[in-house]
């Protein structure tokens, strides 16, 4: 089942969904130890580097995602929420999204301003703004602000999903996951 219904998430949103946190992963790790390189290295670049296409693909990634999550129902909790837990989640959801866009957007903006190029897999990118580098401590601050907030929120977002499927004993968690063969 490729498609969302209203009993479950089809494979195309859950493998969407877990294809992100590999790559939420994989962009923190890239920044987190870029310092077993010393500043000016291959290495240490070629770390940086891989953050910003990463991050750019997250940015095309979240694009695919809300494509696919409007364009369908979403399953059913089962047994309903609460209309306050319901509001909480889509609060969430909302926060999510906006980390998802708005992080990896810094980050364009940050090379842009900083008049560097934009790397993707081979290919530059176009800068979204001229170099400006009064424009540059301000991003650079904005963009780290957001990506210390986002541990924050896929902490809470997997908080969320436990505390569903252990506490209240619904269907959140389980529609997410991978469904087994038998």
């Amino acid at each position: 089942m490729l498609k969302n219904t209203e009993q479950r998430y089809g494979s195309l949103s859950i493998g969407l969904h877990w294809l992100t946190l590999l790559l939420m992963i994989a962009v923190y790790a890239l920044m987190e130890f870029r310092d077993i390189f010393p500043k000016g290295s291959a290495g240490r670049d070629l770390m940086k580097e891989f953050h910003f296409m990463v991050g750019l693909l997250i940015l095309a990634l979240v694009v695919v995602r809300l494509l696919v999550r409007f364009s369908g129902p979403s399953p059913r909790i089962v047994p309903e929420q609460s209309p306050l837990m319901h509001k909480l989640a889509q609060l969430a959801h909302l926060a999510l999204y906006g980390f998802l866009i708005l992080t990896p957007l810094l980050g364009w903006l940050l090379l842009s301003v900083g008049g560097k190029p934009i790397p993707f897999f081979g290919f530059e990118l176009p800068a979204l703004l001229a170099p400006n580098d009064s424009l540059r401590g301000t991003i650079k601050e904005l963009h780290e602000t957001l990506a210390n907030i986002g541990y924050a929120l896929i902490a809470l977002h997997a908080v969320a999903a436990i505390y569903h499927h252990h506490v209240l004993k619904d269907n959140t968690l389980t529609n997410m996951l991978p469904k087994r063969r038998s």
